[in-house]
């Protein structure tokens, strides 16, 4: 069996990959990074080193990678017979996923078993959002391409912080992984990857996920920066953004309670499990990089705006949500492109349309003018910062 994966990087290396290997897949990596694409050539094993409490280390074997800007036509090649296609490269890339995807299914066996199509993306229905671009570039040629390929939503998670130097293609990750995936679109022909879970209802798990782990995780990043500290776990160190992002999480699992059903007491526990995965010290993970790109973490359907708007249209609170939205107004990183877009322009532009404009919020929306008043707080403090 083979799996092509696109997005080398280390959660493609240091979860998605590695499942893929344990399940007897023949990974194929496809990236455009040809740095990376030679290193990993150049090895026939990496290992996957879990740091904290019950961490182990995994050697990988069996794969290979290839650069998909120098030689489209060999990963079209690699697709077209492939059991499996997965991602790992972020919402925004998926269409440039979605072309080399079209080309190989015009080339795939009618007779073979349709590609499953997996896209691993921190995103509601990335996968849907990856069909949907392969539906619009086969066009009319879709009808017979259609049952060439099914294509199932997925769930993951797994904190994979920024690796340390010297490392190669090694990937340093925390033992706790939950990788939940759509059941019926595969029908009698579920893929093998061990360790995951397949779920005839994904929304709970993926909102669960999105509204606690990718909520907390920035949460903490966002107040961890406003208050100087580097680490992740230093962060929840300090009782005061412990004590806030923990607010925040009881707001959301009170929206998934209300939503889904889902039970409090296995939220309560659920929450409890991502604190202490946080506040991990062996994870060398900082607030700079977990709080990277605010402007799409404050988007409509993300993991602050998401939530907090669907709890103020349920009658529930959002206050301790909208805490997190102002730290992450003031999160100000120059290494960071969105940051640095970001402060520039909430000191350029006109703070009530910028709101609407970067949280999708309707106009008339119940959360909008209090988003409006936490843009203008820090427009205020921008434009002061930059006047002295």
């Amino acid at each position: 069996m083979k799996a092509v994966h696109f997005g080398a990087g280390n959660i493609g290396r240091g979860f998605v990959g590695l499942l893929l290997h344990q399940g007897g897949y023949e990974l194929v990596f496809s990236d455009v990074a040809a740095g990376l694409v030679d290193a990993i050539n150049a090895a026939d094993s990496y290992t996957v080193h879990e740091v904290g409490d019950g961490g182990s280390d995994t050697v990988v074997t069996g794969f290979r990678a290839i650069n998909s800007a120098e030689d489209p036509e060999g990963l079209i090649a690699e697709i077209a017979d492939a059991e499996v296609v997965s991602t790992a490269v972020g919402p925004t890339v998926l269409r440039f996923v979605a072309a080399p995807i079209v080309a190989a299914l015009r080339r795939r066996d009618p007779a073979a078993a349709p590609l499953q199509v997996m896209a691993c993306e921190n995103a509601i229905g990335a996968t849907d959002l990856l069909r949907d671009e392969i539906v619009a570039r086969a066009g009319e040629e879709w009808g017979a391409l259609a049952g060439r390929a099914v294509f199932a939503n997925t769930a993951v998670d797994r904190i994979v912080p920024g690796q340390p130097e010297g490392g190669g293609i090694d990937v340093t990750v925390e033992p706790f992984f939950e990788w939940a995936i759509e059941r019926r679109p595969f029908g009698e022909n579920v893929p093998s990857i061990p360790g995951a879970h397949f779920v005839d209802d994904l929304a709970p798990y993926i909102e669960r996920k999105l509204f606690t782990v990718n909520t907390g995780h920035a949460a903490t990043a966002y107040l961890g920066a406003q208050a100087g500290i580097e680490r992740i776990s230093d962060a929840l160190a300090d009782p005061g953004i412990a004590e806030a992002v923990a607010a925040a999480l009881q707001e959301t699992s009170a929206l998934l309670a209300l939503k889904h059903g889902l039970p409090p007491e296995e939220l309560a526990e659920y929450r409890a499990t991502i604190l202490r995965r946080f506040a991990n010290p062996a994870l060398p993970d900082t607030v700079w990089r977990v709080g990277r790109q605010p402007l799409r973490k404050l988007s409509r359907h993300e993991r602050f705006i998401g939530p907090a708007a669907e709890a103020v249209e349920s009658g529930l609170s959002a206050d301790a949500l909208l805490v997190a939205v102002g730290a992450a107004l003031a999160f100000d990183d120059p290494a960071d492109e969105q940051s640095v877009q970001l402060q520039r322009r909430l000191r350029e532009e006109e703070a009530a349309q910028l709101a609407t404009e970067v949280t999708g919020l309707d106009a008339g929306h119940p959360l909008l003018p209090t988003v409006r008043a936490l843009f203008a707080a820090r427009a205020a403090e921008v434009s002061a910062d930059h006047r002295s």
